[in-house]
């Protein structure tokens, strides 16, 4: 059976490549979830990608992936990290195995983005690799 990726993006990562480079790099979202794909389709998985600044429509399509029979999730909540309960019930009520993914690392920025709502309940969390985190989170995804 083929391996199902589900790679979600939080607010503002849409800017990807012009929003404060020197934090997050120059490459776009599309650039990112291009390579996630073609990395993804070389395993012989699929990768799929939703990105959204609102925090309903992540926590719709986390429950969503429960039906889809998505077995891991790489998801970047961006601000959410800090603030959604939300979107850490919706993961845990689907019970699909996630790792949390951060480009630049929060441990070196304001105090308020060292808490994550998210990221006791991860199997792993990536941080300050830039877009390379999301291909570490995918190639471990791929391996479990």
């Amino acid at each position: 059976m083929t391996q199902q990726i589900l790679v979600l993006h939080g607010p503002n990562l849409n800017l990807l490549g012009t929003r404060e480079p020197e934090v997050y790099g120059r490459q776009t979202l599309g650039d990112i979830n291009a390579n996630l794909q073609q990395i993804a389709a070389q395993a012989g998985a699929v990768c799929s990608v939703f990105q959204s600044n609102h925090e309903g429509e992540l926590v719709d399509r986390i429950q969503k992936a429960g039906g889809d029979k998505v077995d891991f999730i790489i998801i970047n909540a961006a601000a959410y990290t800090h603030t959604s309960v939300a979107l850490r019930d919706a993961l845990a009520a689907v019970a699909i195995p996630f790792v949390e993914v951060h480009l630049s690392n929060v441990y070196k920025r304001e105090s308020f983005r060292h808490h994550s709502y998210l990221s006791d309940t991860a199997r792993a969390v990536v941080a300050g690799l830039g877009a390379f985190g999301y291909e570490a989170a995918l190639r471990y995804a791929l391996s479990s």
